[in-house]
């Protein structure tokens, strides 16, 4: 009996581990993946490690989040703990009031203290960055060390620091050589929480960092969003190091024990002696940490002998584009022909970035999506063009300029553009279902459980739209109710996964039959998988743009426009449409892709239908927006 018990609890034990780790262990076998694919291992590689370490955004995250880790943790711990022996000796009233202000930010979700600090830096027209980041990090790593702590203390004998004063003992030495090294345990605690807290977080560095400033988790937050096996290269990384510490950590004292074993002294000698090769050794490996960290900014932030007198008025240029969304060397090409340095950061989302936006930080460039530039200049958040300024302007292919969220193209210039259409895999399913139904297909019960959706409301009412014959601008409410009817319609009959950006690597791999995807995607997707075919329905569907505009507190005016003038030469064009996918808005690259031996040669999903008086452009209208929002909640909680 017993031992089955015992077989049973050690099943379970495993279980559990499994439940923990195998995600962890996924995430490093796909980091030695040949290819992309995150489900599909092809072969082993190492050039995810590769490409990392020379991609300078992932560098410089990883040198940001060390140096703000041990920077916020060595101030938190040194503040925490003045703060918990001051406490110790204050009156009940003032501890116990100070101790449950203390506890407010542990207990009050991450968000409402972000927005707290990024309102506050706001109002005081603080520049977010570096030292916002650093404060706020600082600011919420102090109350776990005053809670790790207090307990310690309280644990003391009252009459501990008079003693030492006693016996000769300056008030410093009371503290250093008698107090401390009593609570030492919860400091060290402490420390390490602040540490884990700060190294780990996203939603307070999402909301107090700025320009050019990511750690670790915003940038794979924002990377995310599409195939980067990168990411999972770094993830090993992380795995590996987090390992060999744990290790050192449970290793390193049962050596000194047994050495202490062997050499038996008094207990408090060996207590006062091993504080200071301890403390040494912490400022030691922390003041190695930050080197790292600056080594790995310093290292990856390109051309850093950037004249001060840059004929453009600065000399620090900040992007802010989609992740995933620029080729890998197009921006060292610019610093190094114009001397200045790029602080390239990356949102998820055009909501995301106008959150941004609106918090006060301060871009030169955007890359947002045609709806979201209709809302900035009706907000007065971008500028003008000069377009004196902007020499390569003939290079633009024509059908994408002038569009309705623009309508003569003053503030924005293109930068990719596509449609949304229908992915299919030609072998599964009948072409003939496709074109004669479009997006009816999705209604269609024969593929139930074969169809990917995007999860957007704006995109999936868009299908809804166009398969009963309106605009995808409707406002008319009784249209909106029918295409509501119609997407539940979708839900009961195929039974949709709704994705976002994994449905390229589900799709390349087979998992389903029929997608709705961006035709970028389905460019990449129909040149590494010859069973897949492109369709865009006889209904219409979305013309979308995503274009590059200038925002109204840019301090880099005339830097901006070179840089806009410099993605608008053919070779970058090249360049960046090859490494990314999407239509080029730069005519004869458009030309060279699809031409005989391009990267898109007869690719159906690369260069798509243009003029079609079906198709439209996604119009700024929030209170639209709000309503299809809230129904496509209904639609997918069903």
């Amino acid at each position: 009996m017993k031992k089955t018990k015992t077989f049973f609890s050690r099943f379970y034990l495993l279980i559990v581990l499994a439940f923990f780790y195998l995600p962890i262990l996924y995430v490093v076998f796909f980091s030695f993946n040949e290819s992309k694919s995150l489900t599909n291992f092809t072969g082993f590689s190492l050039q995810w490690y590769e490409r990392m370490f020379s991609d300078r955004t992932m560098m410089e995250a990883i040198g940001y989040t060390v140096i703000i880790a041990v920077i916020a943790t060595i101030v938190s711990t040194v503040i925490g703990t003045i703060t918990a022996i001051g406490l110790s000796k204050s009156k009940r009233i003032l501890r116990d009031v100070v101790l449950q202000i203390n506890d407010l930010p542990m207990l009050n979700p991450d968000i409402v203290t972000a927005i707290g600090l990024m309102l506050l830096f706001t109002s005081l027209n603080v520049k977010t960055g570096f030292w916002t980041l650093l404060l706020a990090h600082i600011i919420f790593c102090i109350p776990y060390v005053i809670l790790s702590i207090m307990p310690k203390i309280r644990q003391l004998d009252n009459n501990l620091a008079e003693a030492a004063l006693d016996l000769g003992a300056t008030p410093w030495q009371a503290l250093t050589q008698v107090i401390v090294p009593q609570i030492m345990p919860g400091i060290v605690s402490g420390a390490l929480i602040a540490f884990t807290m700060s190294f780990d977080d996203f939603v307070i560095s999402f909301f107090t960092t700025g320009p050019g400033v990511n750690n670790i988790s915003t940038l794979v937050y924002a990377q995310s969003k599409r195939i980067n096996p990168s990411i999972n290269a770094l993830s090993a990384m992380i795995v590996l190091v987090v390992t060999v510490v744990l290790i050192l950590v449970n290793v390193v004292p049962l050596i000194r024990e047994k050495r202490a074993a062997k050499r038996p002294i008094d207990a408090e000698m060996k207590t006062r002696k091993s504080m200071v090769p301890m403390v040494a050794g912490i400022t030691a490996a922390a003041l190695a940490v930050c080197l790292f960290g600056y080594q790995m900014i310093s290292q990856s932030s390109g051309n850093s002998e950037v004249d001060p007198m840059s004929l453009y008025g600065c000399n620090v240029l900040n992007v802010y584009n989609a992740g995933e969304y620029i080729g890998e060397d197009v921006n060292s090409k610019f610093e190094e022909e114009y001397n200045v340095r790029i602080n390239y950061s990356m949102f998820a989302s055009n909501e995301e970035m106008y959150t941004k936006l609106m918090g006060g930080s301060q871009y030169d460039v955007l890359v947002p999506s045609d709806y979201m530039i209709e809302r900035l200049i009706d907000e007065d958040l971008i500028q003008p063009l000069d377009k004196a300024r902007i020499t390569n302007w003939d290079n633009l292919y024509e059908a994408t300029l002038n569009q309705a969220f623009d309508p003569s193209s003053d503030y924005s210039v293109p930068y990719f553009w596509g449609t949304v259409g229908i992915l299919y895999n030609h072998n599964n399913v009948d072409p003939s279902d496709v074109e004669s139904q479009g997006y009816n297909i999705l209604h269609n019960e024969k593929y139930k459980g074969k169809v990917f959706v995007y999860d957007s409301e704006r995109d999936s009412f868009m299908m809804a739209f166009k398969a009963l014959g309106y605009s995808m601008n409707t406002e008319n409410e009784a249209e909106i109710q029918e295409a509501y009817q119609w997407l539940l319609e979708m839900d009961e009959k195929v039974s949709p996964a709704y994705v976002t950006d994994e449905v390229i690597d589900a799709m390349l791999n087979g998992e389903r039959d029929i997608a709705v995807v961006y035709s970028g995607d389905a460019a990449y997707i129909l040149s590494e998988n010859e069973e897949m075919s492109f369709y865009m329905p006889e209904s219409g569907t979305n013309f979308w743009v995503d274009a590059m505009v200038i925002p109204s507190n840019s301090e880099c005016y005339e830097l901006a426009h070179e840089y806009i003038n410099f993605m608008l030469r053919e070779d970058i064009a090249y360049e960046n449409s090859s490494f990314v996918g999407y239509a080029s808005n730069v005519e004869s690259v458009l030309e060279q892709m699809t031409a005989e031996g391009g990267d898109f040669e007869d690719n159906e999903a690369y260069l798509v239908r243009v003029g079609y008086e079906k198709d439209e452009v996604f119009r700024h209208n929030e209170k639209l927006k709000k309503t299809l929002s809230d129904l496509w909640i209904k639609v997918k909680n069903r």
